[in-house]
């Protein structure tokens, strides 16, 4: 328990040094290929932004932040890895990006279930991924093969990374520094994710299904 509390500290001293270019850089790996948890970044610059920390006894003076601006900050970097992926995927091709996957931990069979599923429903796709741990880095990357329009995908994966980011934000500026708390709020906000990605899902595929029938 020791050993994790100075984790977090670590943590929150590390984020509040970097500042909002760190939240960016961080995020821009949480969201390429890299296997960086995004909770890492955004619940400790959310506990940053949070009155708690301004009476805290680690308080420093320059490491506090606003809440709206690390939720942008950690959209900005969200929107930066999925760029990356994007034209990553553009550029290799499906032979070499299968190739090479295997060193980004990007098995084939999951691969392909991605991309026959973004070849049908990208947009919504790429929105609801966004808030699924593992999926949401590399969902970008059948985008870029698939060459989606680039204002669509930047608007879903915004909308997607920003739902995310605020609920990780959020839990930082209310549980603080609490692990207890954290973990709970991440358990819940997990499960919540998942929910809401089922119920969005579901409605789309009803309207899905409709469409389709009047065409």
């Amino acid at each position: 328990m020791e050993f994790l509390h100075q984790a977090v500290d670590w943590i929150v001293q590390l984020v509040g040094q970097w500042g909002y270019p760190g939240i960016v850089i961080m995020m821009f790996l949480e969201s390429s290929c890299f296997p960086f948890p995004s909770e890492v970044v955004m619940i400790p610059a959310g506990y940053l932004a949070s009155p708690g920390y301004l009476q805290s006894a680690n308080y420093q003076a320059g490491h506090e932040m606003s809440f709206i601006v690390v939720i942008v900050m950690g959209i900005v970097g969200s929107w930066l890895g999925a760029l990356f992926n994007y034209y990553l995927a553009m550029l290799l091709g499906r032979p070499l990006l299968l190739k090479w996957g295997k060193y980004f931990f990007i098995s084939e069979k999951n691969f392909e279930k991605g991309e026959r599923f973004f070849q049908r429903h990208g947009e919504v796709g790429t929105f609801t991924a966004r808030l699924v741990p593992v999926v949401r880095q590399y969902i970008s990357l059948p985008a870029g093969l698939a060459r989606m329009n680039i204002a669509h995908f930047l608007l879903w994966t915004g909308l997607g990374a920003g739902l995310w980011v605020a609920i990780l934000t959020t839990i930082g500026y209310v549980a603080g520094q609490n692990e207890e708390l954290i973990r709970r709020y991440s358990h819940q906000a997990l499960l919540g994710a998942l929910a809401f990605c089922v119920i969005v899902l579901i409605g789309y595929t009803i309207w899905y299904k409709k469409f389709r029938a009047k065409s």
